[in-house]
C-alpha cells in the first residue's frame, strides 16, 4: 500500500517542482503573459480571471480596443466606504440595464442631452425625432413649446379612445403654413372662448352642409339664401326674399 501511494503522488511532486523551475526560470519581470512594470501589470494577449479582478484603472493599449466578454452577463459595480452599490451597470443578453439614483448623457462639451431620474426625464438636445411609423404613444400628459412635423411630412395628434386636450395659459397657435389644417371628429366639434371672441378671418368661409327651410314662394327658383340663427345656435339657411324670410322658417330650430 505505501509502494502505490508513493507512485501516485510522485507525478504531483514532479508537477510542482517543474513548475517552480518554469516560474524561477522566467523573466523576472513578470510570468508569461503577465509583465510588471512602473505603471502597474500589463497583459498580453487573452486574459481570464475566475475570482473578482480588483484595480484601480483597466485601459488597454493606446490605440487598440479593450474588450470585456462574458458566457453571461457583465456587471460593473460602484460601491461606498461600506461596500454598498451606489451605482450599477448590467450588460446582459437580453437587455442593458443601468441602475442609479439619476442617469445622464452629455455632450464631450458638457451640455446635458438625456436626464432621468424618479421625477421627471428631460431630453437636452435641440430636437426630439421620433422615426417609428407609428409614432410616439404618452400615457399621461405631456408638456413642451413645440410640436411640429419634419418638412414636407403630416403631423398628427390623435387619441383612439379618450379624449386629446391642449392647454396654454398664454393661448395656442395652430400653423399650417404650406397646406391644410383638419379636424375632424365623430360627435360634436366645439370652439368656445369664454371670455373673448371666434374670429373666421378668410376671403371665402363655405358652410356646404347647413340645413334648407322651406321655399318662401312656390315660383321662385332663385339661388341665393340667407343666413339664419336659431335661439340655441343652430345656424340654417332660408330662400331670400324681399324681406327676412328666417321667421318663415322657425321650424328648422325644433
Amino acid at each position: 500500500m505505501s509502494q502505490t501511494q508513493t507512485s501516485r503522488q510522485m507525478p504531483q511532486e514532479q508537477y510542482a517542482h517543474r513548475s517552480t523551475m518554469q516560474t524561477s526560470e522566467g523573466p523576472q519581470d513578470g510570468m508569461g503573459n503577465l509583465r510588471i512594470t512602473d505603471k502597474g501589470l500589463k497583459l498580453e494577449g487573452d486574459s481570464e480571471f475566475l475570482k473578482p479582478l480588483y484595480a484601480k484603472e483597466i485601459r488597454s493599449r493606446p490605440g487598440n480596443p479593450l474588450y470585456f466578454q462574458s458566457a453571461r452577463n457583465v456587471t460593473v459595480n460602484i460601491l461606498n466606504d461600506k461596500t454598498k452599490v451606489l451605482t450599477r451597470l448590467v450588460t446582459g443578453p437580453q437587455a442593458v440595464e443601468a441602475h442609479s439614483q439619476k442617469f445622464e448623457v452629455k455632450t464631450l462639451s458638457g451640455k446635458l442631452l438625456f436626464s432621468a431620474d424618479d421625477n421627471e426625464v428631460v431630453v437636452g438636445a435641440e430636437r426630439l425625432r421620433v422615426l417609428g411609423a407609428e409614432g410616439t404613444v404618452f400615457p399621461k400628459s405631456i408638456e413642451t413649446p413645440n410640436v411640429r412635423a419634419d418638412p414636407f411630412k403630416e403631423l398628427r395628434l390623435e387619441s383612439p379612445t379618450r379624449a386629446l386636450v391642449m392647454e396654454a395659459p398664454k393661448g395656442i397657435e395652430i400653423n399650417a403654413e404650406a397646406g391644410s389644417l383638419k379636424a375632424t371628429c365623430r360627435t360634436e366639434l366645439r370652439l368656445e372662448s369664454k371670455d373673448g371672441e371666434i374670429t373666421l378671418n378668410s376671403a371665402k368661409i363655405k358652410l356646404p352642409n347647413l340645413p334648407q327651410g322651406s321655399s318662401s314662394s312656390a315660383g321662385s327658383r332663385q339661388k341665393i339664401y340667407e343666413l339664419c340663427v336659431c335661439p340655441n345656435g343652430r345656424l340654417f339657411l332660408s330662400q331670400a326674399g324681399t324681406s327676412s324670410t328666417c321667421q318663415i322658417n322657425t321650424s328648422v330650430c325644433l
